[in-house]
């Protein structure tokens, strides 16, 4: 199916023409269906951007003041939108629900995240880590420029909307909590994108659980993705130097098959434990073994650029009168906080012990003791299973309700695999609003100036 990007509102003199192809019964202009795209993050953006692109009235509603919030804290960074890595690879980050997700991630691909960020007036470019970034690496002036370009579509925006669910027993009359009162809306279809469980202060609250669970939907409970580890430091360790950075370390994982996972990358020691991107990637396979077995062992290589032999080699160095804490800083470069963690962890006999100590450094187990909160998560796992999903993301039991994004049940780690599958299953959704409308694609072919 083609990419619908609507080019529109960007230049004043940009034409802008639709054609729809395969349409039967397309849309009376006289009586336009009216749709509530519920959540102002980027998968109920993308949602109203295709729907309103078809003709359709979308009016969009958001609990906080303002919308895309997230979004903008995603982009502190830099604003990593999607990944450039091949396509098999990049579709074997979202684990167990590849097969769920990959459809929609074939149909909006990174590239075609990055011809739509193009679509707003943005270049992209690829990092050294083959992250895909807008040209100036910030999230505002993308999101003001998409906002701008909803308005002109018609879109219209309406923020402290609080959803409490439905009216009645019907689908289709929403009810909404505002500064001036309690408010109904009859619409004709809905796509709920609520977001997950994490970050509560930007609006992802889970609130919305026990509401469809009331309607007799099974909604996976929802868990920290992409998040930090708790390890029962000693005071001494938390209070000197948390906050600090290891910096090019390599951190495996063996789980109870025997299979190994690692990665190398960079990891922040926490007040109470360990979060960071290598810590990240790992965070769904750590997550499951603690619920488990209670705890998870992770062993750190402190210097994974050297082999044991070498590290054994360059310690054995005459150590004269140093101190092994100079000794490690001359002959190895550790200091700082590795080594202050090399001493955390490790028996005081494997510290004398020459051997020992280098296997250590190359192999320093740390035992993490239990996921940090939700609330302090990037994102979260859970929600709405696909299983109880039609297609187009359509929720089997309420035919005029769709969703998307983070409340579905999937996870992926951070990299841009989060922002594009949200794209995706917001372009997915509302291709379902207009399939259930009788219009099967929208396509906005022309961009002349």
């Amino acid at each position: 199916m083609p990419i619908i990007i609507p080019l529109f509102g960007i230049f004043d003199t940009l034409r802008r023409k639709i054609i729809f192809s395969d349409v039967t019964n397309s849309l009376d202009i006289n009586s336009p269906k009216k749709v509530a795209v519920v959540g102002g993050g980027p998968a109920g953006l993308m949602a109203a951007e295709v729907l309103s692109a078809a003709g359709v009235n979308v009016d969009l509603y958001d609990a906080m003041p303002s919308l895309g919030r997230k979004f903008l804290m995603a982009g502190k960074g830099g604003m990593n939108i999607s990944h450039s890595e091949p396509m098999d690879l990049f579709l074997s980050r979202y684990g167990a629900r590849r097969c769920s997700i990959e459809p929609m991630l074939v149909d909006f691909s990174p590239q075609s995240v990055r011809d739509w960020v193009s679509g707003l007036g943005f270049e992209t470019f690829v990092g050294s880590s083959g992250r895909i970034f807008p040209s100036d690496m910030k999230a505002a002036p993308l999101l003001r420029a998409w906002l701008r370009r909803l308005r002109s579509s018609g879109v219209n925006f309406h923020v402290r909307h609080k959803w409490l669910g439905w009216a009645d027993d019907s689908h289709t009359l929403l009810s909404f909590s505002t500064l001036e009162g309690h408010r109904t809306i009859k619409v004709d279809a809905v796509v709920l994108a609520l977001g997950g469980g994490s970050w509560k202060q930007l609006g992802s609250t889970g609130e919305w659980v026990p509401i469809l669970a009331n309607r007799g939907l099974v909604v996976a409970p929802l868990k920290p993705a992409n998040c930090g580890f708790d390890v029962n430091w000693s005071e001494f360790f938390s209070d000197r130097f948390s906050g600090q950075p290891l910096k090019s370390v390599r951190v495996s994982f063996v789980n109870d098959k025997g299979a190994r996972v690692s990665q190398q990358g960079e990891l922040i020691i926490t007040k109470k434990g360990v979060e960071g991107g290598v810590i990240y990637s790992l965070s769904a396979l750590l997550r499951e073994e603690i619920a488990k077995s209670g705890f998870a062992v992770i062993t750190i290589d402190i210097l994974p650029d050297k082999d044991l032999p070498t590290l054994i080699k360059q310690l054995s160095k005459n150590q004269g009168k140093n101190s092994m804490a100079n000794h490690l800083r001359k002959c190895l470069g550790i200091e700082g906080v590795k080594a202050a963690l090399i001493r955390e962890v490790i028996e005081p006999l494997d510290y004398k012990v020459l051997n020992r100590l280098c296997e250590r450094i190359k192999s320093l187990p740390i035992t993490l003791v239990s996921t940090r909160p939700l609330d302090e998560a990037i994102s979260s796992a859970g929600g709405l299973p696909f299983e109880g999903l039609s297609g187009h993301l359509r929720v089997g039991s309420m035919p005029e309700v769709f969703c998307a994004g983070e409340m579905l049940d999937w996870e992926a780690p951070t990299g841009g695999y989060l922002l594009t599958a949200c794209f995706a299953t917001g372009r997915a959704a509302a291709l379902g609003v207009l399939e259930s409308f009788k219009i099967k694609s929208a396509v906005i072919y022309d961009n002349e100036y």
